[in-house]
């Protein structure tokens, strides 16, 4: 890997955390504002469909077939880790400030180390223990279990969910891999996943509320097209495209690293545009969860070739799929 390549892809990669980090904010001032959550995940899902269905079928004219194959991961994928994903995280977000929910969905690198060591007998590595105890140590401060102000436990749930959506996405990922083009499979999964979430509107299972005035960010009063465009436009047309981009430069595991900084860019976003600041004790509950992460990635990367210790989660050059 080249310098050049390597230092363009470290800023796509921070550059990609940040658009997916303002993605919380942007969707919980349209929350307050009267928005249902599925409402808000089906118009960023869909709007962004529409953005990339067009250079997505460019991309695989003459490769049908291909595209065939693949429909099963990618309706998989554009269900679960793209629709229902986003899903549990806005409904997390109406009842939590944005970077906690978000703390609580990066949670999901632990769970699949549970899976695996549950579906194949393989104990972690040390690293990977201690980094799962970190974690669940984090998660305690997070839930802030022992202040008298705790966490809603139904913005919980829907944030575990999250977590539990964004560990299928990595196996799916891993999966995919050879299958389509990253880009497609993205473009792909949004028409899915915004297909999904109008069949289940249709039947009546997902309500979808929606106003048309005024939104808060910033301390002012703002059009409602303001946190659409931006949370279509730049949290996931530019978001999924960058850190695309940035996986190809850096490689999978590398950029998997760096968009932990998403948790950072999501604290400023929530202070910047609605006001909004995890407690002290949630912030530092959030660093341990990240730090316990990174234990899990360190750990996986001196894994034995051939072994890795998530190989069934770990991506190709897909980006993660935040809310």
């Amino acid at each position: 890997m080249s310098a050049n390549r390597s230092r363009s892809g470290l800023v796509y990669a921070l550059v990609s955390a940040g658009t997916f980090g303002v993605s919380g904010p942007l969707g919980k001032s349209l929350l307050e504002a009267g928005w249902s959550p599925g409402a808000t995940v089906g118009a960023r899902i869909g709007l962004a469909a529409a953005v990339m269905l067009v250079p997505t079928l460019l991309m695989m004219r003459g490769r049908w077939s291909q595209m065939r194959r693949g429909l099963g991961i990618m309706a998989m994928y554009g269900v679960i880790a793209i629709a229902l994903c986003q899903f549990c995280f806005f409904n997390a977000v109406a009842r939590m400030s944005p970077p906690v929910a978000l703390m609580l969905e990066y949670l999901a690198p632990i769970i699949i180390v549970g899976w695996l060591w549950l579906r194949t007998g393989r104990r972690p590595g040390l690293l990977t223990v201690a980094g799962t105890v970190v974690a669940i140590v984090g998660l305690v401060l997070v839930l802030n279990l022992f202040s008298a102000t705790r966490v809603d436990p139904v913005g919980v749930l829907w944030g575990m969910g999250a977590a539990a959506c964004l560990a299928v996405y990595f196996v799916l990922s891993a999966k995919a891999d050879g299958v389509l083009p990253p880009f497609a499979m993205v473009g792909g999964g949004m028409v899915f996943g915004a297909v999904g979430i109008g069949v289940l509107a249709v039947v009546g299972v997902l309500p979808l509320s929606a106003t048309f005035g005024t939104v808060q960010l910033w301390g002012t009063q703002t059009s409602w097209l303001v946190p659409i465009l931006g949370i279509t436009l730049v949290a996931a047309v530019a978001a999924y495209s960058l850190g695309i981009v940035a996986a190809q430069h850096l490689g999978a595991k590398v950029a998997s690293f760096v968009s932990l900084t998403e948790v950072l860019f999501s604290v400023l976003a929530s202070w910047l545009f609605i006001g909004e600041v995890p407690a002290p004790v949630q912030a530092l509950g959030g660093a341990l969860i990240v730090a316990g992460v990174v234990l899990v990635r360190v750990d996986e990367l001196r894994a034995p070739a051939g072994e890795p210790l998530l190989e069934e989660s770990v991506p190709e050059p897909l980006p993660t799929p935040s809310a």
